[in-house]
């Protein structure tokens, strides 16, 4: 049997799915199956798509119209990547400064924030949270300074990172654009300005935001984004928005092999989802799914110092909140009140506060907190809660998505080195804090604890635009291991490849050196 004839016949096995049946058995993982629900076969039909998850085995459907928008929107930013070879520096520039001015324009602004005024209404009314979702003058201000930082930053494409000379040649290691950049996100709308800035390095980016910020997202994208490509002679696609609320855009987005990179931002199950599909697709993946930072107060903890640093890392819920503090034993009977007093500062200026304790820390908590209840603000609105409530040990890693009101964990452990093993086992492993004034207990914290992001206090610095003057397209955390060559701030001069050229002065190089000179 010949090779050709083998191969004719697996392609004649080949077919094209156009119905599910109820029961019908899915292989996934190599030796694993899923099983197609009643909910699932009624709902596909032909032209839809089914990805399986091989990680979970999770059957996802993707309606045909909704594959269409993916397709199209991921195709318009391919097609823009092959023409920003041609796109000089200055274009980028403009680029950024233009889309600054449309955002910092009075007239622009008024129909982004009357569509984001829409869009908390509707997220208001089904429950949902919206403490990242309404934009305000601080977010504006935020996103006009992030392209201006753009605007401002030094063009890398065409540099030269390396060069090695031999005689008569030299090689020349040069940094070069990677791609279409495929990024789905929460409901934030300054992620938008953050994720453009994959455009300074010659790629291009595609985008779906959540469903929540998608009335938000339209409105910058005909009144400020558009535009701004336009004026600055960009090719029409270059930022490219999925424009559709189903999670299914996003799974079809990350299914589509013409990404050079998927980056995803949100809850930890949905963000661990795409990453599976992406990485099955082909397709490297920065991935931020899980947050919520540690705090551990060891044995020469300053308590100013540390009760300075808990209050400021609990001003605001996102990611690098504070969520986990622990204290040493030997110091709980002084620490402890002084936390409770920084926990409860941070309430004023919100809305209450609400802790947990590790179970077996009780005791360190007053009876009056521990009989205490609280007005705590949910997405779905106030309800009356304990004040405090004992977590399990298996709980740790879990993150407070705290609207209103500071929530947070509270662990007493035996010594530093306990905290970090329970850092090291439960956490999502993104940032930690120790609080101590002994230098040699601060190296021995930073070596042996395993996160990418680490301080001696408050954690709201983890941040790219805060801590490194450049906007981030995320944060990434350790919990499926360390990084392969960069650091945990991706950015958008971070998003690159490497070309080599080579540059020949000597006409006779031969690799044969038996080969004479011919010219």
């Amino acid at each position: 049997m010949d090779d050709g004839a083998a191969t004719g016949r697996a392609a004649a096995a080949i077919g094209r799915l156009t119905a599910l049946a109820p029961g019908m058995a899915i292989p996934f993982g190599g030796d694993r199956v899923a099983y197609v629900s009643e909910a699932l076969a009624q709902a596909f039909h032909p032209g839809d798509r089914l990805v399986v998850v091989q990680d979970s085995g999770d059957l996802l459907h993707v309606p045909a119209a909704v594959q269409a928008i993916a397709e199209d929107a991921v195709g318009r930013a391919s097609t823009a990547f092959q023409q920003m070879g041609a796109v000089g520096d200055e274009a980028i520039t403009a680029f950024f400064e233009a889309f600054a001015a449309k955002l910092a324009d009075e007239t622009v602004w008024a129909a982004i924030a009357q569509a984001n005024l829409a869009d908390v209404a509707h997220a208001q009314a089904r429950g949902r949270s919206t403490t990242r979702l309404a934009v305000s003058p601080a977010l504006r201000a935020d996103m006009i300074l992030g392209l201006q930082a753009w605007r401002d930053a030094p063009a890398t494409r065409g540099k030269v990172l390396e060069t090695t000379t031999h005689p008569g040649w030299s090689v020349e290691q040069v940094m070069a654009p990677l791609g279409v950049v495929g990024f789905v996100f929460e409901g934030r709308p300054n992620v938008f300005a953050d994720a453009t800035g994959v455009l300074r390095t010659g790629n291009t980016v595609v985008f779906r935001i959540g469903s929540d910020a998608l009335g938000t997202a339209r409105a910058i994208v005909e009144h400020a984004l558009d535009p701004a490509l336009a004026a600055a002679g960009l090719p029409a696609g270059a930022a490219a928005l999925v424009d559709n609320a189903e999670h299914a855009a996003g799974w079809a987005m990350f299914s589509d092999p013409r990404l050079a990179l998927a980056v995803a931002r949100g809850s930890g199950p949905a963000v661990a989802q795409l990453g599976a599909i992406a990485r099955q697709a082909g397709t490297p993946v920065s991935l931020h799914g899980t947050g919520g930072a540690w705090m551990v107060a060891g044995p020469a903890a300053d308590p100013a110092r540390f009760e300075a640093c808990a209050y400021h890392s609990l001003d605001r819920k996102v990611c690098n909140t504070l969520n986990v503090c622990a204290i040493v034993r030997e110091r709980a009977g002084d620490l402890v009140p002084v936390f409770l007093r920084a926990l409860e500062a941070a309430g004023q200026r919100r809305k209450g506060a609400k802790l947990h304790v590790l179970e077996g820390s009780e005791a360190y908590i007053p009876a009056a907190w521990r009989e205490a209840r609280v007005t705590v603000a949910r997405a779905q609105g106030d309800r009356e809660e304990p004040l405090v409530e004992s977590l399990p040990q298996a709980d740790l890693g879990r993150e407070w998505e705290w609207e209103e009101t500071p929530e947070v964990t509270l662990a007493v452990v035996d010594s530093v080195e306990a905290a970090i093993a329970l850092f090291n086992r439960h956490s999502p492993r993104f940032a930690a804090s120790l609080i101590s004034e002994d230098p040699e207990a601060q190296d021995s914290f930073y070596a042996a604890i395993d996160a990418p992001f680490t301080g001696d206090g408050f954690t709201r610095w983890v941040d790219g635009q805060y801590a490194l003057n450049r906007p981030e397209l995320g944060l990434s955390n350790w919990e499926h291991g360390r990084l392969f060559a960069r650091g945990g701030v991706l950015a958008g001069d971070g998003v690159f490849t490497v070309r080599a050229r080579v540059r020949q002065t000597d006409l006779n190089l031969d690799r044969n050196p038996d080969t004479g000179k011919r010219f």
